[in-house]
């Protein structure tokens, strides 16, 4: 709650970690306070819980709930804590960003609502009884269109914008640059933008972005976090070599479906007990495993901590 009411201080790299299970299937809170203290050692600005590494749609409410309160206890207002807490279900996104509220949040990120494909009037209206519902709470809109499919028009992002003083930014997580653009025009730089497109994350800071959520946090969060510091800086070349240093390690992320990549190396790394995904996610194939070792062999460099970061 710390950055509750100083949300300019919520900037720089946001980093969206990855839910630990165990070999049984439950969530690892062990591993989970293990990783927050391994992002906050390496300079990370920020955490987010439950967004899609979180792999939230194979969770209850309650276990989402109970991993928010460990990664809040763990993070004790050092850094801005941004829990994802949407769903598809309007009660369910009710009840967990409530709890993220009671717990401290700085602020709620809340996903536009899978798979019904709602209109731009329905999703209005989604985000205004959040909103409502939580006038104290900042919320920030959650735009992935390639897992939700339903893109949030500019248009709409500017009148929640408007309407609502709780609305205060928007995570873009799609490839279409122009998006990113159209929405800080409509709503001005005021509006709190951040990339969770990996190789968008440095182009937008140009536009005037706040930072990323970039799951690539996961595997070297001191130089996603080192690549914003530099920016910022104006040491632009630096910034730079780091955005394509990064390059492999963005590769491997994606080789099969985010976070079952992120997590086999976690677990290589002895940062998580196990390497499970929840289905319908699979654990990697033969072929992906293969494939990450190649590009984890020409990024693996940038895994260490932010001092033996910088380029």
């Amino acid at each position: 709650m710390k950055f509750r009411s100083d949300l300019g201080a919520v900037r720089g790299s946001i980093a969206p970690v990855v839910t630990p299970f165990t070999e049984d299937g439950s969530v690892d809170h062990a591993s989970l306070r293990s990783l927050i203290r391994f992002q906050l050692e390496s300079g990370s600005h920020g955490i987010s819980l439950g967004g899609s590494t979180g792999e939230p749609a194979a969770q209850t409410a309650a276990e989402r709930i109970a991993a928010m309160r460990t990664a809040a206890g763990e993070i004790a207002d050092r850094v801005p804590f941004l829990p994802g807490t949407g769903s598809h279900k309007l009660d369910e996104t009710l009840e967990i960003t409530e709890a993220a509220r009671a717990l401290g949040a700085d602020a709620a990120l809340v996903i536009t609502p899978y798979y019904a494909r709602p209109t731009q009037e329905g999703l209005y209206q989604w985000y205004a009884t959040v909103a409502r519902e939580f006038p104290d709470l900042p919320l920030v809109i959650y735009n992935v269109p390639s897992r939700t499919a339903v893109d949030i028009a500019p248009e709409t992002v500017r009148r929640l914008f408007t309407d609502f003083e709780n609305i205060v930014g928007i995570k873009e997580t799609t490839k279409d640059f122009e998006h990113f653009s159209r929405v800080l025009h409509l709503c001005g730089r005021s509006l709190l933008v951040w990339s969770g497109i990996e190789l968008l994350c440095l182009p937008l800071l140009a536009l005037g972005g706040a930072g990323f959520v970039s799951a690539v946090a996961n595997l070297a969060p001191g130089a996603v976090a080192r690549m914003y510091e530099l920016w910022e800086e104006g040491a632009f070349d630096a910034a730079r070599d780091l955005h394509y240093r990064l390059h492999p390690l963005v590769d491997l992320l994606f080789t099969e479906t985010n976070p079952a990549p992120a997590k086999w190396v976690l677990h290589q790394q002895g940062r998580i007990a196990s390497p499970r995904v929840r289905p319908p996610l699979a654990p990697l194939t033969p072929a992906g495993t293969a494939r990450v070792r190649t590009l984890l062999a020409e990024g693996g460099d940038l895994t260490r901590q932010l001092r033996e970061a910088t380029p």
